[in-house]
């Protein structure tokens, strides 16, 4: 069975991404452990309030247990995978437009998130990322002792 593979740009920019990074010996940037494509990249909304900045990433199709929240060395990472679904007996696919197979999404964190306190939760088939804000120091006055 020949497999249809839709069109994303954005897989072609990160195959030129990773070619060029590769290239430079520096591997895939950072991003990806894997040197595999993505067949997919779920598409992500990123919000900010005066708490929190907040991710949502649509992934539908998919199961709680196969996305991957980490956080590591200043970047957050969303991985997982929607699996091609099997023909069952008696039916055969016509056409194939839903993209299926592992995915990764990579942000750098921004250096008020407090990288201890994300949480992720699922819901409805969207994946929400809650990146709270740290605090900022508050200045204080030093008192200047005279000897």
């Amino acid at each position: 069975m020949t497999v249809l593979r839709h069109w994303n740009s954005l897989r072609d920019i990160q195959e030129l991404q990773n070619r060029v990074f590769n290239a430079l010996g520096t591997g895939s940037g950072g991003q990806c452990e894997s040197r595999a494509v993505a067949e997919w990249v779920p598409v992500v909304d990123i919000l900010e309030d005066e708490k929190e900045y907040l991710i949502k990433a649509e992934l539908p199709g998919v199961t709680r247990e196969n996305v991957q929240v980490t956080v590591e060395k200043g970047r957050l990472a969303i991985k997982g995978e929607r699996p091609f679904e099997k023909e069952e007996d008696g039916r055969k696919y016509h056409r194939v437009e839903r993209s299926s197979g592992t995915f990764l999404r990579s942000f750098n964190l921004p250096e008020n998130a407090d990288a201890e306190k994300v949480e992720a939760e699922f819901k409805d088939g969207v994946l929400f990322v809650h990146l709270p804000k740290q605090e900022k120091a508050k200045p204080r006055e030093i008192e200047v002792k005279v000897n």
